[in-house]
C-alpha cells in the first residue's frame, strides 16, 4: 500500500493535524524489557488503584501464566462501539462489534524501550531518514530530515488555520521530539513519540507483537463500560480529579498544566482503567492498524448482526483530502481540549498520514494467544 514520507503532511496541513480538530471530523533498559519474557508482569501502579495482575484474574476462560511481560489480558466480547457526541461523525452510528481475548501493553511504549530497540538493531525512523530532493524540489526546507512539531503560539490565534501551530522542523525525531535543541533527558518513562506507522511496525514485529485493530483498542479503552463518555465514566473529573492529561487553559496558546503536565507526562502518571490500562486516553495518540474510512461505521452497522473481528475497510478515505491515504489513530493526545478537540472520548477517532510522524503521537502493542504461543516457543527454544 501507499507509503507517504513525514514530508508530505508540510503540503495538507490536515494531515498533520490530523485529530486534534474542532467540530466535524475532517475540520481545520535491557532487551527483555521489550520483549515478551515467560514471567508475567505489569507495571508499578503510579496512579489510583493498581493494575491488572495474572492473580487477581483467575477467571473463566482466561489464559494461565505465565503472561507476557508489561502486558494485561483483554478478555475479549461483544460491545457498542461508536459514540454519539455531535462531533464525532464518522464515529456514528452505534453498531455492535466482537473481538476475541487478546493481551495489550499496559501503557504506551516508552522511549526506553523503543531505544532498546533502536540499539539491538540499529533502527533508523523515518523522521531520521532525508528525502530525496526530487521528492520536493520546491521546498528547500524539507531536503533534510525531520518531523512536524506542536509549537504554542505567543498570543491567542484564530483556531481555523491549524500552521499558526504545527510546523515542520528539521531535526526532529524521536531523539529530538521538539527539534535539534530538545532531548530525551529524563524522559525515559515518557512515551516515545515522533515514531511513523512503519516504525511502529518494526518494533512491533521486533517484539513478536502488532498493532491494536481500533475496534480491539475502543474496546479496551472502555474497559467494560457500556457506552460511557469516557474510560473511567462520564464525568470527565470525578470528586475533582484529572485522569487524564489534557490540555488546560487557553489552546492552542496558554497549557496552563492543571493536571501536572504541560506536553507529554510519564506513562502511568494517570489511573488505570478497570481492565488495567494506563493512559489509554490523553497523553500521545496511539497507531491503530486500520485504514481510516469516515464512513466505515456506517457501512458496519448496514451490515447488521454483530460484526466480528473487523479489521477495517480494505482502503482509505477522507472526503478533506481524498488523495492521502490514512490510518487510524485512537486515544487523544496532551493536546486534546473541548475548546478544540474531545476526541480522548472511546468512541473519537483519530486519522493520519502513515508516514506522519508528530511530537503527540506514539503506540502500544498487542498479541494474540497464538502469537504468544509462537513467541514463548521461540523463546524456549534450544540453540543449535
Amino acid at each position: 500500500m501507499m507509503n507517504r514520507s513525514p514530508y508530505f503532511a508540510v503540503l495538507l496541513f490536515a494531515a498533520f493535524v490530523l485529530n486534534d480538530s474542532k467540530g466535524e471530523p475532517n475540520a481545520p533498559g535491557s532487551e527483555d524489557c521489550c520483549k515478551p519474557t515467560l514471567t508475567g508482569t505489569t507495571p508499578v501502579a503510579r496512579a489510583g488503584k493498581s493494575p491488572q495482575t495474572a492473580e487477581s484474574s483467575a477467571t473463566k476462560g482466561w489464559p494461565a501464566k505465565p503472561w507476557p511481560e508489561g502486558m494485561v489480558w483483554i478478555p475479549g466480547g461483544e460491545f457498542w462501539m461508536g459514540s454519539d457526541e455531535p462531533q464525532f461523525t464518522d464515529a456514528r452510528p452505534w453498531h455492535r462489534v466482537y473481538v476475541d481475548g487478546f493481551w495489550m501493553d499496559a501503557t504506551g511504549l516508552t522511549n526506553e524501550k523503543f531505544e532498546t530497540f533502536v540499539r539491538a538493531t540499529g533502527y533508523v525512523t523515518l523522521a531520521e531518514r532525508a528525502p530525496a530532493p526530487r521528492q520536493f524540489p520546491n521546498i528547500p526546507k524539507i531536503h533534510v530530515a525531520g518531523s512536524v512539531v506542536f509549537t504554542s503560539p505567543n498570543e491567542p490565534v484564530s483556531l481555523d488555520n491549524s500552521s499558526q501551530w504545527w510546523n515542520y522542523v528539521p531535526g526532529a525525531n524521536w531523539r529530538h521530539p521538539s527539534g535539534p535543541n530538545s532531548d530525551l533527558k529524563g524522559k525515559d518513562q515518557h512515551p516515545v513519540v515522533q515514531v511513523a506507522y512503519e516504525d511502529a511496525i518494526a518494533f512491533c514485529k521486533w517484539a513478536g507483537k502488532r498493532l491494536p485493530s481500533e475496534a480491539e483498542f475502543e474496546f479496551a479503552a472502555r474497559g467494560g463500560l457500556d457506552r460511557k463518555a469516557y474510560a473511567w465514566g462520564d464525568d470527565f473529573r470525578p470528586q475533582g480529579r484529572f485522569m487524564a492529561n489534557t490540555f488546560q487553559g487557553h489552546f492552542p496558546d496558554k497549557d496552563t498544566a492543571e493536571d501536572g503536565f504541560a506536553g507529554t507526562a510519564p506513562v502511568a502518571s494517570f489511573p488505570p482503567n478497570d481492565y488495567g490500562l494506563y493512559d489509554i486516553a490523553g497523553n500521545v495518540w496511539e497507531w491503530c492498524s486500520d485504514w481510516y474510512r469516515s464512513d466505515y461505521y456506517k457501512t458496519l452497522a448496514e451490515a447488521g448482526g454483530v460484526a466480528r473481528n473487523p479489521s477495517g475497510p480494505a482502503d482509505s478515505f477522507d472526503s478533506a483530502e481524498p488523495e492521502t491515504q490514512k490510518r487510524v489513530h485512537k486515544g487523544g493526545s496532551f493536546l486534546c481540549t473541548d475548546q478544540y478537540c474531545k476526541r480522548y472520548m472511546p468512541g473519537g477517532r483519530g486519522k493520519g498520514d502513515p508516514g506522519t510522524a508528530t511530537n503527540h503521537l506514539g503506540f502500544r502493542g498487542v498479541m494474540t494467544p497464538a502469537m504468544w504461543e509462537a513467541r514463548r516457543a521461540a523463546i524456549l527454544k534450544p540453540s543449535p
